[in-house]
């Protein structure tokens, strides 16, 4: 038995819309490098968006809209930065947060929530090094990444943390504040996403 399509007009699918688009948008604000809801908003839309096509979408769309309100902050060297393949690789591994949020259908709770984005955290880390890695040499400054991949991994350090902190952060405010919406507004819990 197939689920019915969630309307796209409901209450609680422009409610989690919303809060992605508007994490998305908090890379506009001052924040320490990597501390952004990269991660986070893609577990929240694969755990809760009920069409996994749009669950895949949305996160990426909002990431494409945050980051051409950037370009737009920040000029050409910031639109350079978004056709490089360490770019590319941060739109990857939305889609990968993604897919894991699946997991976390119909069973969000703060220890999964924890152990999904700790997990996430570390997708990034690896994909987006590796990457990094990969195209050292078009990328200026990055001359630990040029002496082999091992280096790059280890100069990229002090950046993991930020980005641990930032998922944890805004995985927090997502499933949190979801929690609490529900709890307010009944109409929030019309439709249970599945397994």
């Amino acid at each position: 038995m197939t689920r019915p399509a969630e309307p796209l007009l409901s209450l609680r699918f422009l409610t989690l819309v919303g809060m992605i688009v508007l994490v998305a948008l908090s890379r506009l604000l001052p924040h320490p490098p990597n501390f952004t809801p990269v991660e986070s908003m893609a577990l929240f839309g694969g755990a809760y968006l009920l069409d996994r096509r749009l669950a895949l979408l949305i996160p990426l769309a909002a990431m494409f809209v945050s980051d051409i309100a950037l370009s737009l902050m920040h000029g050409g060297l910031y639109l350079d930065h978004l056709a490089s393949l360490p770019y590319l690789a941060v739109y990857t591994c939305i889609l990968l947060c993604s897919l894991m949020g699946f997991g976390l259908r119909g069973k969000v709770n703060g220890v999964r929530v924890l152990g999904y984005s700790l997990a996430g955290s570390i997708v990034f880390f690896a994909i987006t090094n590796f990457a990094t890695w990969l195209s050292a040499d078009a990328i200026p400054g990055h001359t630990a990444c040029a002496q082999g991949l091992v280096p790059c991994y280890v100069a990229a350090i002090p950046f993991f943390q930020w980005t641990v902190l930032g998922t944890l952060f805004y995985s927090a405010l997502l499933f949190g504040s979801y929690a609490v919406l529900r709890r307010r507004y009944p109409a929030l819990n019309n439709v249970q996403p599945g397994a």
